[in-house]
């Protein structure tokens, strides 16, 4: 690999394969990998944990800026940690997921979390090769200067039955129309605040619809070609 590090950018709405496929090139390129995501729902599980009413945005903000936050970006086992308490498995949780846009969407929170996602890259690439970070606005706002920016999409369709076997480890009728809400609303919600369905100028658009994930795994890693694996 290049002695300099790298910083790959991937946005991407639910269900487009940003997280595995990110996650996966990270594993490949030796680089670190971080789910901004993640972090949202962790502020999301602080602020109920704490009682923090959601719709009091000052307070939200304020939380965002001094809550415990400890983010792991080894490729293989990210973690999250609020304080000591690890949240990897309730941040998924049904109660979290209803509510993580309220926070997403609050922009003093994202001016907070823009500033721990920069300081979490330049680490990354301060003490090692670089890493992959992954979210909705990567590519435009909190890195706008990475080496490769790549937008992954997928239609509609394709999200929700992704999305619905993730959830349910099936894409039925029952499954996909359960899954729809949480998809298509949270979608519409945050793009209130992160353009993440077009390429801006100079990101690389991948549509993953048709592809199975060994092959978008394959198609983002061809577009950083230039990176090679230790």
């Amino acid at each position: 690999m290049s002695t300099q590090p790298v910083t790959i950018a991937i946005d991407g709405p639910s269900g487009s394969g940003k997280s595995s496929v990110s996650r996966a090139v990270a594993r490949r390129l030796g680089l670190r990998y971080l789910d901004t995501g993640a972090m949202y729902r962790a502020l999301a599980w602080h602020c109920l944990d704490r009682g923090i009413d959601l719709t009091d945005l000052e307070a939200v903000a304020r939380a965002s800026e001094t809550f415990d936050l400890r983010m792991g970006t080894d490729p293989d086992h990210p973690t999250v940690h609020v304080g000591d308490v690890d949240v990897a498995e309730a941040i998924r949780s049904t109660e979290v997921s209803g509510v993580v846009s309220q926070v997403a969407t609050n922009l003093g929170v994202r001016a907070n979390m823009r500033e721990r996602q920069r300081a979490i890259i330049e680490q990354a690439r301060a003490e090692g090769p670089g890493i992959v970070v992954e979210g909705r606005d990567i590519t435009t706002v909190v890195a706008p200067d990475a080496e490769y920016r790549i937008l992954l999409t997928a239609s509609e369709e394709a999200r929700l039955a992704r999305r619905a076997r993730e959830l349910f480890d099936s894409d039925d009728a029952a499954a996909i129309a359960a899954t729809h809400d949480h998809v298509v609303r949270r979608d519409r919600q945050d793009a209130t605040v992160s353009a993440f369905f077009e390429p801006a100028d100079g990101v690389v658009g991948i549509d993953t619809s048709s592809l199975t994930f060994s092959e978008a795994v394959a198609a983002v890693l061809d577009t950083v070609a230039p990176v090679e694996a230790p």
